[in-house]
């Protein structure tokens, strides 16, 4: 791994934020330091190059894993993103299965999203200044559909193609955490038929949204949640447990999809932001 330097090993298009487990099918790393108006990301950036494609990788609860998801800076870490030319983002995180069929193992690509978080700075556009000076306009982004199309097609063909038959569609519910959901929460999500819950999907894809970036999620069910079996409820253990299980497949199905998005962006998320006047120049 080397040290910043100026220049094209400074740049990606496309961003993976994730476990720090993931970032080892990166050649020719190079750690790259980032300041951002919302103050520090996670971490610093690691930039290198998977299948002829320029990535710059993100440790979501930093490379100690010393974050936990309420905790993280969300604004700063897609914005550190977006600094150095990433217009396309993966967000692969664990999650725990709302119905029976969805059990530890289970690649599921979501496409839609419901927010049950509490007190997670979530925009940029909310009429506060900047550090500069500058003072971003109050702006309502579009998100009837939280994630990219594009960046969906492509993972899933890529889980398809490494044999991980993925489930195409779910509702992935985003709880504040770091406890896990009680029985009667986990309930209530399954009954409002939701698939799969997690701690950290929101506020990252609306934050994407709102730069004009591309953001698809992959969600690794790592456990069923407290309502849906008998026993004592997830553990820390058994998440971690079951994560590693699948990290390498997780790793092959993100090379992959890596590969495979589009060169030129012709879906909606590049258009997001046209016709607005957010009074915010967008890094990179």
């Amino acid at each position: 791994m080397t040290a910043r330097t100026d220049g094209p090993h400074d740049r990606a298009s496309i961003g993976v934020i994730g476990g720090s487990g993931l970032y080892t099918f990166l050649e020719d790393v190079t750690e790259v330091a980032v300041d951002t108006p919302y103050g520090a990301p996670s971490d610093s950036l690691f930039l290198g190059e998977v299948a002829g494609r320029r990535v710059a990788f993100l440790p979501r609860h930093g490379r100690k894993h010393h974050l936990p998801p309420h905790r993280i800076n969300y604004r700063a870490n897609l914005w550190a993103l977006a600094s150095v030319g990433v217009r396309q983002v993966l967000g692969p995180c664990a999650v725990g299965g709302l119905r029976p069929e969805l059990g530890p193992g289970t690649l599921l690509v979501p496409d839609q999203l419901v927010d049950r978080t509490q007190g997670r700075a979530q925009t940029y556009y909310d009429g506060e200044p900047l550090p500069d000076g500058s003072v971003p306009n109050v702006c309502h982004v579009p998100f009837a559909d939280p994630y990219c199309p594009a960046g969906r097609a492509a993972a899933l063909d890529a889980a398809r193609t490494s044999g991980w038959d993925p489930v195409d569609g779910g509702t992935m519910v985003v709880v504040e955490g770091p406890r896990f959901s009680t029985r009667a929460e986990s309930r209530w999500y399954t009954a409002q038929g939701w698939s799969v819950v997690g701690m950290t999907g929101h506020p990252e894809a609306v934050l994407a949204r709102e730069l004009g970036l591309c953001y698809t999620s992959l969600n690794l069910v790592t456990d069923l949640d407290a309502g849906v079996e008998a026993g004592d409820g997830v553990t820390h253990h058994e998440v971690l447990e079951v994560f590693a299980r699948n990290v390498d497949r997780l790793r092959s199905v993100l090379v992959t999809t890596l590969s495979a998005l589009p060169g030129e962006r012709n879906c909606l998320c590049a258009r997001t932001l046209d016709g607005l006047d957010t009074g915010l120049v967008i890094p990179g």
